[in-house]
C-alpha cells in the first residue's frame, strides 16, 4: 500500500539533525521563544491562569513566573493557556494558526521530562512549527468552516511531532505519534459566541496532548496508519469542504522552511483585525476630528466574517473585554479613539467607555471578493463625515508579518513590556535564559528557572 502521510512525515522527522537549521530559523524561533515566555508573564495573575493552575496535577515541572510546580502535562496547559491567553501571539499568514503558543510550552515540558539539550529543544520547535504552518497551508480555511479552532486541532499533531523530532525517536514512532494524536485533536469555536474562556486553553491542551501521544507511542502504543487522509481521518472529520492541498505539505520540505515567515503580533486581539488597527491610527494621526464622523466603512475578507464582524451588534458592543478582543469595530474604535490597542486598552473598563462604543457603533463593513486572505491579513478604514467628504487607508500587509516584520528592537521592548505588565521582578534574567537556550549552548537545566517568586 502507498506510504500514509504520517509515515512520510514521520520519515522527514527521523532524518532532521539541529545542525541543519538554518541561522534564519534559529533567529525566528529564538524570537517565537522569546515572545511566549514574555506572554507568559504578562498573563501570570489573571483569573483564568489561576483556574488552571488550582486544576492542575503536581509535579516537579516548571509553570513560567510561577514557584509552583506541577506535572509535565499540566505545565504545558498552563502555559499554553498563559501564553494565548491576551491573544497577542505569533500567528502563521496563511493559515491562520498560532505556533508558538503550542510549540514552546510542549517544548520546554518535554525538555524537562526527557532532559533535552538546547541544540534539540530548538530542534523540535523548528520541526512542530514546520509542520503546524503547513497542515494549516494544506486546508485553507476549511477547519475554521466547519466550527473548529486550526491551533487546537493542529497543534496536537505539531506538538507530538516536535517533541518526537527532539527526541530523536525513530519514523515508526513519529508517526504512531501523529496517529494517536488524531484522537486527542479537538476545539470548537463557539467562544466566538459570548467571550468565554475556551479558546485561551486551546493551545496548552494540544501542548499537553502532543506529550501524551508521543509518551504513549514511545512506549509502544500505535495509532491509525492514515490518521490524516483515512475515510474518517482529520481531513474528511475537520475540512470536508475542501480538497487537501499536499503539495503544500510536502512541496521542498526540509529544504524550505515555511514557519521563517511567522508573524510577531503589535497588537493583544485577533490577528486580522490588527491592520484595521494601523488603519485607524493613521486615520487619528491626520487630526480628523471624531465628532464629525457619520459613519465608518471596512472593507473585509469572506473568511473571517463570522468570526471577527458578525453578529454585528455583539462586535459593535463587546460583552466581555475577552470578546472585544475579536471585534473589528472595536479595535477601530480603540484606533481613532486612542491611537493605540494595548494590554490595558482591552479591559472591563474600556469595553464600557461611551466614546469607543459611540465609535464602534458607527463601523459598517463590506465583502472585498478580492481579498486575498489566508494569503495575506489587510485592513482598510474608510471614514464619511456629516458634511460629505471621506477620508480612507488602506493597508496590504500585517505589521509583524512577513512584508513588515518588527525589527529584533521590538520585539525585545514587547517582551519587556509584558515582564511590566505581568510585574515580573526579574526580566533581564528571562531574556537572559531564552537567549541561552536559542543559541543551543545550555540544556533542560535553564528550563526550572524561569519559575518566578510566586
Amino acid at each position: 500500500m502507498e506510504e500514509s502521510i504520517a509515515q512520510r512525515l514521520g520519515n522527514w522527522g527521523e532524518s532532521l539533525e539541529p545542525s541543519g537549521l538554518s541561522t534564519t530559523t534559529l533567529k525566528k524561533n529564538r524570537d517565537i521563544l522569546l515572545d511566549i515566555v514574555g506572554l507568559c508573564v504578562a498573563a501570570r495573575n489573571t483569573d483564568y491562569v489561576r483556574a488552571v493552575i488550582e486544576a492542575a496535577e503536581p509535579g516537579e515541572h516548571t509553570l513560567i513566573g510561577h514557584r509552583l510546580r506541577t506535572s509535565a502535562a499540566s505545565a504545558a496547559l498552563v502555559n499554553g493557556t498563559a501564553a494565548h491567553g491576551e491573544d497577542f501571539d505569533d500567528t502563521f499568514e496563511g493559515g491562520p494558526v498560532h505556533c508558538g503558543v503550542v510549540m514552546v510550552p510542549a517544548m520546554l515540558a518535554a525538555a524537562q521530562q526527557y532532559q533535552l539539550s538546547s541544540a534539540n529543544i530548538m530542534l523540535g520547535l523548528a520541526a512542530g512549527n514546520e509542520i503546524l504552518c503547513r497542515l494549516a497551508l494544506t486546508l485553507p480555511k476549511a477547519i475554521h468552516k466547519s466550527g473548529f479552532h486550526p491551533t487546537a486541532v493542529l497543534g496536537s499533531f505539531a506538538a507530538g511531532f516536535g517533541i518526537a523530532a527532539a527526541c530523536r525517536a525513530d519514523s515508526k514512532v513519529i508517526a504512531n505519534t501523529l496517529g494517536i494524536a488524531g484522537s486527542m485533536a479537538s476545539g470548537i469555536i463557539e467562544y466566538l459566541g459570548d467571550g468565554s474562556w475556551t479558546k485561551r486553553m486551546h493551545p496548552g491542551w494540544a501542548a499537553q496532548s502532543g506529550l501524551r501521544a508521543f509518551a504513549m507511542a514511545k512506549a509502544g502504543f500505535n495509532g491509525p496508519k492514515y490518521v490524516f487522509e483515512g475515510k474518517h481521518g482529520v481531513f474528511k472529520v475537520f475540512a470536508p469542504s475542501v480538497d487537501p492541498k499536499l503539495e503544500c505539505l510536502f512541496t521542498q520540505l526540509g529544504r524550505e522552511f515555511v514557519s521563517d515567515s511567522i508573524s510577531i503580533k503589535s497588537y493583544p486581539c485577533g490577528t486580522m483585525i490588527q491592520p484595521y488597527i494601523d488603519c485607524a491610527k493613521q486615520l487619528r494621526s491626520q487630526q480628523i476630528k471624531l465628532g464629525d464622523i457619520k459613519t465608518i466603512v471596512c472593507e473585509t475578507a469572506e473568511g473571517y466574517v463570522h468570526r471577527l464582524w458578525e453578529p454585528l451588534d455583539i462586535k459593535r458592543a463587546p460583552p466581555t473585554a475577552y470578546a472585544a478582543k475579536f471585534s473589528v469595530p472595536f479595535g477601530v474604535a480603540l484606533g481613532l479613539a486612542r491611537g493605540r490597542a494595548d494590554l490595558e486598552d482591552y479591559s472591563d473598563r474600556s469595553i464600557l467607555d461611551p466614546e469607543l462604543l459611540n465609535l464602534a457603533a458607527m463601523v459598517n463593513y463590506g465583502i472585498d471578493a478580492q481579498n486575498p486572505y489566508p494569503i495575506a491579513f489587510t485592513g482598510h478604514v474608510n471614514l464619511v463625515f456629516k458634511d460629505g467628504t471621506h477620508k480612507e487607508i488602506r493597508q496590504g500587509f500585517m505589521r509583524g508579518g512577513r512584508d513588515a516584520p518588527l525589527g529584533q528592537d521590538e520585539i525585545d521592548e514587547k517582551f519587556y513590556a509584558n515582564c511590566r505588565y505581568g510585574k515580573h521582578p526579574n526580566p533581564d534574567k528571562l531574556l537572559t535564559i531564552c537567549k541561552s537556550i536559542a543559541s543551543m549552548q545550555e540544556g533542560f537545566e535553564l528550563i526550572r528557572e524561569m519559575g518566578g517568586t510566586k
